[in-house]
C-alpha cells in the first residue's frame, strides 16, 4: 500500500474514532415533537401611545429570545408567523404557566415618587441579581447605569424622608421610605418568593417588551407522542438501511460491500455533526436523515457505472477506478450542490421542523460527499491494489 494511502487511510479511520466518541459522549437534542415540552402562540397588542409595527415585533421576539436562553433552555425555537404573532417552542419544559409570566410578561419596571412622577424605568438598569435583603426576604439586587445612577441620586436627594414606589407592569412592588441618598446601587424588596425574585431578575436583564404580547394558545405536548414517533423512524431507519445495503450487494457485488462500509462511515459522521453542532432533531429531521441514506449510496451507483465504463473501454482496473471516479465527481458535485441550495433556502425561509429537515439533509448530503468520493475510493483502491486482476471480475464486466 503506498504511503499516500496510507496516511490518508489513518485519516478516515481518526474520523470515525472521533465520530463514534462524539455520540457516545454528547446528548442529542431533540426538538419539541420527539421530547415533549410547551409551545405558545403570543400575538403583539398595540397601545396608546406605541404601534405593533415590523419593528416593535422583531424587537419584542430578540426580548424573548433573551429571556428563553437564561432560562437555560437546549436549543428553544422561536419564530415569528404573519405581521404579529411570535411561536415560542420550548423543548423539555413542562410548566407553561411560568413559560407564560416569563416570557409573555411585559416587565416594565417604574420608580415613581408619590406624586407619581416617574423617576426611571428598567433601561436604566445595568444588572439585576436575584438575592436576599436584611431580614432574609427574597429580593432583586441591582446596579445602575451611570444616567441611572444621576437619576436616582437626585430622586433620593429630593425624596429622603419618603417614599419612593416600585411598579412591575402597573403591580405595585413595594414603596420604601427613602432614608438617604442611593447612587448607583439598590434593591427591590416585596416579592414574596425567591422564585419571583429570579423570574423577575431573569426579566429585567433580558429588557422590557416593547409591546404587550397577548398569549393566544399555549399547550403542553407529552413525551410519549415523541416516543412513539421515535420507536417508529428507528424502524423505518433499520428497514431503510437494511435495504440500501442487500441492494448494494446484490447489484454490485464487491463494490457494493465498499460502499455499504461507507455508507455506515456516512451515519457516524452525521450524527456527530448533529451532537457536535448541538442541532435540534425533529421528526421532519429524522425524515431528512432516512431520505439521505437512499442519497448517501446515490453518488456510489453512478461511480460504479463509470467504473464499468472505463473497463468495458479495455482500461486497467486501477486506471478503470481513476477514470471513473474524475468522470462521476463532475455530475456528483452539480447534483449534490442543487439540492444544497434547496436545503439552504428551507433554512433561511423555513422555520420549527422545516429548519430541522434543511439542516439534516443538508449535514447528509455533505457527509455523503465526502463518504463517497473520498472513503470509497480509498477503500477501493486499497482492497484492488493488493491483486488488481483479481478484483476486475467483481465489478461485473
Amino acid at each position: 500500500m503506498r504511503p499516500g494511502i496510507i496516511w490518508r487511510f489513518i485519516g478516515v479511520v481518526a474520523i470515525v474514532v472521533v465520530c463514534a466518541l462524539a455520540i457516545w459522549k454528547l446528548p442529542i437534542n431533540l426538538g419539541l415533537d420527539l421530547r415533549g415540552g410547551t409551545r405558545m402562540i403570543l400575538e403583539a397588542r398595540d397601545t396608546e401611545t406605541i404601534k405593533a409595527d415590523d419593528d416593535a415585533v422583531s424587537r419584542a421576539k430578540e426580548v424573548i429570545e433573551r429571556r428563553v436562553n437564561q432560562l437555560g433552555v437546549a436549543e428553544p425555537v422561536i419564530y415569528r408567523q404573519g405581521a404579529r404573532r411570535i411561536i415560542v417552542e420550548l423543548a423539555g419544559v413542562k410548566d407553561p404557566h411560568r413559560a407564560r409570566e416569563i416570557i409573555g410578561r411585559t416587565a416594565q419596571l417604574e420608580f415613581r415618587d408619590e406624586r407619581g412622577n416617574i423617576i426611571m424605568t428598567g433601561n436604566d438598569l445595568k444588572t439585576a441579581v436575584a438575592g436576599y435583603d436584611q431580614y432574609s426576604r427574597p429580593a432583586v439586587n441591582f446596579e445602575l447605569t451611570g444616567e441611572g445612577a444621576r437619576k436616582f441620586e437626585k430622586a433620593t436627594l429630593d425624596n429622603i424622608g419618603r417614599r419612593i414606589a416600585i411598579y412591575l407592569d402597573e403591580e405595585l412592588l413595594s414603596a420604601p421610605v427613602v432614608q438617604t441618598v442611593i447612587k448607583d446601587k439598590g434593591q427591590i424588596t416585596g416579592l414574596g418568593s425567591m422564585d419571583r425574585a429570579k423570574d423577575l431578575s431573569m426579566m429585567l436583564r433580558a429588557g422590557a417588551l416593547p409591546v404587550p404580547l397577548e398569549v393566544l394558545h399555549a399547550e403542553v405536548l407529552e413525551p410519549t407522542l415523541g416516543q412513539e414517533a421515535i420507536d417508529q423512524s428507528k424502524v423505518a431507519a433499520a428497514i431503510g438501511a437494511g435495504l440500501v445495503i442487500l441492494f448494494m450487494l446484490f447489484i454490485y457485488k464487491f463494490p457494493g460491500f465498499v460502499a455499504d462500509i461507507a455508507l455506515v462511515i456516512y451515519a457516524l459522521i452525521v450524527m456527530a455533526a448533529l451532537v457536535g453542532l448541538k442541532a435540534v432533531l425533529t421528526l421532519p429531521g429524522i425524515a431528512g436523515l432516512i431520505l439521505s441514506v437512499g442519497m448517501a449510496v446515490d453518488a456510489n451507483v453512478i461511480i460504479f457505472e463509470r467504473i464499468k465504463e472505463e473497463l468495458r473501454g479495455g482500461k486497467r482496473i486501477r486506471a478503470a477506478i481513476e477514470g471513473g471516479f474524475s468522470r462521476a465527481f463532475g455530475c456528483i458535485l452539480d447534483s449534490n450542490v442543487t439540492t444544497l441550495i434547496t436545503a439552504g433556502a428551507l433554512y433561511l425561509f423555513g422555520s420549527g421542523a422545516v429548519r430541522g429537515f434543511a439542516v439534516t439533509l443538508g449535514l447528509g448530503i455533505l457527509a455523503s460527499m465526502f463518504t463517497a468520493v473520498v472513503v470509497t475510493k480509498l477503500v477501493l483502491v486499497a482492497i484492488v491494489d493488493r491483486n488488481p486482476e483479481k478484483y476486475r471480475k467483481h465489478f461485473g464486466v
